[in-house]
């Protein structure tokens, strides 16, 4: 990553690596551009790249035989998709679908595992998130089974509105329900009550939220375990106080590319 082509957004585990440390690593990134709804990869799928989103967000899926996913994660600034690369793991353990579009850092898959092996401050970082996502994860399956759909439509608005500077996600309904692993109506009804409370804005396949405080008021204790887990890394990955502070202030270069050499 040459220090005259920065873009304006910033990984923040990437960014926790010391000088020393991360020059290699930086040198070997490619900026990308991830397109929403494209699937970056299928559970199963040889891993190729990981990526460092900064703007874009993207769930982790887990997809039955009848071909229905549901999200069991999300990942944006504060992490790496496509963690277990690392570790020398083949292939993915779940899919990786791009929510929200935006920018990410792309990096080869041997090249992380080898960077791994040669920096400590890597693996720490990386063991840490790798820590915070199995907390994510094991929320999210307790979540499902135990709070109803008003405190999970709560929750996955939160943790997504976390990832984001615009408080306006660009999603349906619909969509939130297959994440959610839900009915549709469930989640119509839901977001129906919200946004009579003042809660949230819902129009034309994009939801505002006007009142995070009131959103996580009404949700379970499971966004709150699941902020905390990150907020532990010493980075707040994921917060939005936080994402505003680590912006700096060049504009994206030509040299950018898309998702479309496959991952």
């Amino acid at each position: 990553m040459n220090q005259t082509h920065d873009t304006p957004q910033v990984n923040q585990l990437l960014a926790t690596l010391p000088p020393e440390d991360g020059h290699a690593l930086r040198t070997a990134l490619e900026p990308v551009q991830l397109t929403a709804g494209s699937s970056l990869y299928d559970t199963g799928t040889a891993l190729r790249h990981v990526y460092f989103p900064t703007t874009a967000v993207v769930s982790l899926t887990a997809t039955l035989r009848s071909g229905a996913s549901t999200e069991v994660a999300v990942v944006g600034r504060e992490g790496i998709v496509g963690v277990c690369a690392f570790m020398g793991q083949g292939r993915s353990l779940s899919g990786a679908i791009v929510q929200a579009g935006g920018h990410a850092w792309r990096l080869s898959a041997a090249t992380i595992h080898q960077a791994a092996q040669q920096s400590p401050a890597l693996m720490r970082a990386l063991l840490a998130y790798t820590q915070a996502l199995f907390a994510h994860m094991a929320q999210t399956s307790a979540c499902s089974r135990h709070h109803n759909i008003d405190q999970q439509l709560c929750r996955w608005l939160l943790l997504h509105g976390d990832r984001q500077d615009d408080p306006t996600l660009a999603v349906t309904q619909e969509r939130i329900a297959q994440m959610l692993g839900v009915r549709r109506e469930g989640v119509t009804v839901g977001a129906l009550r919200l946004q009579e409370d003042g809660l949230i804005r819902y129009a034309r396949g994009r939801i505002t939220l006007l009142d995070r405080s009131g959103l996580a008021a009404r949700s379970c204790e499971c966004y709150g375990v699941v902020r905390g887990a990150y907020d532990r890394l010493g980075h707040a990955g994921g917060t939005a106080h936080a994402t505003h502070a680590t912006h700096a202030t060049q504009s994206p270069h030509d040299n950018r590319r898309t998702q479309g050499s496959g991952p």
